[in-house]
């Protein structure tokens, strides 16, 4: 079994070209929830309906989240009530919100929607919340502690990140599904996706158990950077990098992976990068990382994927 771990636009990418370059059965997708927030009575799981979307076909590529030929009418209708519209919520994407919250209203666990959404959308994939446990990413910063979203929508990004707090992590388990392949030694290796370190991989890596795991077992970790030629092709990881005194770099994201990636795979742009990050005792490869279509994903998915293999078989040759 292959575990990716994910979140956001980039991560759900590579998850459709791993999807594409797997047998279902060898893939579990792991999907950050700590961006997860409550927004006028509905819970919103913005990094696991954009794996789901991309998987299924629906995402909007052009603009990058939610789904792809939406409608407004319902948040058009709400604005002219009065209602707060800084979090877009199209009316195809309402309508798996409000099946998601009555579900869970009913007693369903976050892995059991997961489960059932992606059976509705005709998806084999076995794509997994990360825990069953809330968990909120605060955004430390001169104003003090900001909800990721309200940092990302809201205030785009403009106040200065001094760091990250996950709210409610110390109560948060890893599900079972991904964690007792990886914590059994039966996990294959584990794809980190192009997404930010801070907010989508890090809560991820932060549950009780799972960097021990890892490095119990010596799984071999290979990531894709999110970082090309210096910036973030979506979202606000350069910017963090850069606000926390960190090197926007390749070799300033494998430094945050430290002890724990085996090997990383960065774009022709970050070719410059390479003697650095074997000087960091990775293995390294070179390719283009912009997944401008499913072809690109795909061939980027089986660049990482070969990458763990050759780890591996280098770990079990002593």
């Amino acid at each position: 079994m292959i575990i990716a771990l994910t979140g956001g636009v980039g991560g759900a990418k590579l998850v459709a070209g791993l999807a594409r370059a797997l047998p279902a059965d060898d893939l579990t997708v792991v999907v950050n929830t700590a961006d997860d927030f409550d927004h006028l009575g509905l819970r919103i799981m913005p990094d696991l309906d954009s794996v789901l979307y991309a998987l299924a076909g629906l995402n909007d590529r052009e603009r990058g989240w939610g789904r792809a030929d939406e409608t407004w009418h319902c948040r058009d209708a709400m604005a002219a009530l009065g209602a707060p519209t800084w979090f877009n919520l199209g009316d195809k994407d309402l309508a798996l919100h409000i099946l998601r919250t009555h579900w869970l209203h009913t007693g369903q666990s976050y892995a059991g929607v997961a489960r059932m959404l992606a059976r509705r959308l005709g998806l084999d994939a076995r794509v997994v919340p990360m825990s069953d446990q809330p968990v909120a990413t605060m955004v430390l910063s001169g104003d003090g502690e900001i909800p990721f979203q309200d940092y990302f929508v809201r205030r785009r990004c403009e106040p200065r990140a001094g760091g990250f707090r996950y709210a409610g992590i110390d109560a948060a388990l890893p599900l079972p599904q991904w964690y007792e392949p990886l914590a059994g030694g039966c996990c294959a290796g584990v794809v980190i996706c192009p997404s930010n370190p801070f907010v989508s991989i890090e809560p991820i890596l932060a549950l009780r158990g799972v960097r021990e795991a890892i490095a119990h077992w010596g799984v071999p970790v290979v990531a894709v950077s999110p970082i090309v030629g210096g910036r973030a092709l979506k979202g606000p990881a350069a910017k963090m990098m850069a606000e926390l005194g960190m090197d926007v770099s390749p070799a300033g994201v494998a430094e945050r992976y430290r002890g724990l990636l085996g090997g990383m795979v960065v774009d022709d742009a970050d070719a410059g990068q390479v003697a650095r990050l074997r000087d960091m005792g990775l293995a390294v490869e070179v390719t283009d990382t912009v997944m401008t279509d499913t072809g690109v994903a795909e061939s980027l998915a089986r660049t990482a994927l070969a990458m763990v293999g050759r780890l591996r078989r280098e770990r079990e040759a002593g």
